[in-house]
């Protein structure tokens, strides 16, 4: 049994609601998790302690770097900035092909970790040359408490705050996150919620509402569907996804189809072919998608930005350096046509 010490990287938590027997319910993600005192919830980060929930995930990132902002991925907010970026421990998914599962599902105890401060945070982003911070790496629900009040001190600051995220998180919390987000990158991991349960332990219509939540508070918003063999990767679920995304008012959503690699428990399982990759695509685009992207696999050339309209390419990219821009005011360079996204 984990020790529990609250100690200076922690707070009382939000969004939870008292039960009897000491118990709570949490109310950050659709868990829901009803924690028993002295015990922790399903992210390992929320622990019960004398009928109070708490998070410990505060203050003490296990994972820090400054990345192009491409890396996210984000290809339409701010191409080519650098984001300081950071993670603590623990997560609210057990997605059996995570690639940072090291981290992941990891307890905070069992990781070194460094002293950061939601304040420090944000002088340590802008001490790197940035005013830009990323919450990713695991999934920043499971931090909430950080992601908050760091992201309300950017804001402060005039720096820019972006959420990495599988979009399992509640509505409440997520709407008081809102006035303090820019941008956010949500992982759609497949359109099929059977599959969803099986691949990562969640379910697929919380992460639909979040994608409607962020889009409808101003959030700039980029989708990655990661095409897993055998689980995502059929071209009747993806035929399925787009078409939600487009009658959803989605179209102008950028759209990364991601390449799976073997790693975690799917380590015995292909990478994604190249051809349901190209397939992905085009289905993507016929359904109305505008800008869709092929990650993991530059051969491709699946990275590089084109106008809806003139299908010229107006954003060259080169794994994650930026070496053509035809982007004026938001627009085409040869046609003039609006190119949706945050470019300045």
């Amino acid at each position: 049994m984990k020790t529990i010490d609250l100690g200076k990287w922690s707070r009382l938590a939000r969004y939870q609601e008292k039960l009897p027997d000491n118990m709570v319910r949490c109310h950050v993600c659709p868990h829901n998790c009803i924690v028993h005192e002295g015990k922790y919830g399903f992210c390992q980060t929320r622990v019960n302690y004398q009928g109070e929930l708490y998070c410990i995930a505060y203050g003490n990132p296990c994972s820090i770097s400054v990345d192009p902002i491409e890396k996210k991925p984000l290809f339409h907010f701010f191409q080519g900035a650098k984001i300081y970026s950071l993670g603590t421990a623990g997560c609210n998914f057990r997605c059996l092909n995570c690639q940072n599962w090291n981290i992941s599902q990891s307890s905070l105890q069992e990781l070194d970790h460094y002293d950061l401060m939601p304040e420090e945070v944000v002088q340590q982003a802008l001490h790197h040359g940035t005013n830009m911070i990323a919450f990713t790496y695991t999934e920043p629900t499971v931090f909430y408490e950080y992601v908050y009040d760091t992201a309300k001190i950017a804001h402060e600051k005039g720096v820019k705050t972006v959420l990495i995220s599988n979009g399992y998180i509640n509505e409440n919390p997520l709407l008081d996150l809102c006035p303090y987000l820019d941008a956010a990158n949500i992982d759609l991991k497949c359109f099929d919620d059977a599959v969803y349960r099986k691949l990562g332990g969640g379910q697929l219509q919380p992460v639909l509402d979040t994608l409607k939540t962020l889009k409808e508070n101003s959030v700039w918003l980029e989708i990655t569907n990661l095409l897993v063999p055998t689980y995502s990767d059929s071209p009747e679920m993806i035929q399925a996804m787009c078409e939600w995304l487009v009658e959803n008012g989605f179209a102008d959503t950028p759209l990364h189809f991601s390449r799976f690699f073997p790693t975690y428990k799917l380590a015995h399982l292909p990478p994604t072919s190249e051809s349901i990759l190209i397939q992905a695509k085009e289905i993507a685009e016929n359904t109305g998608i505008k800008y869709v992207y092929i990650g993991n696999l530059p051969d491709l050339l699946g990275e590089n930005t084109h106008c809806p309209n003139c299908k010229r390419m107006v954003v060259e990219r080169i794994g994650y350096v930026v070496e053509k821009n035809f982007i004026h005011n938001s627009q085409c360079g040869f046609c003039g046509e609006p190119i949706a996204g945050v470019w300045e």
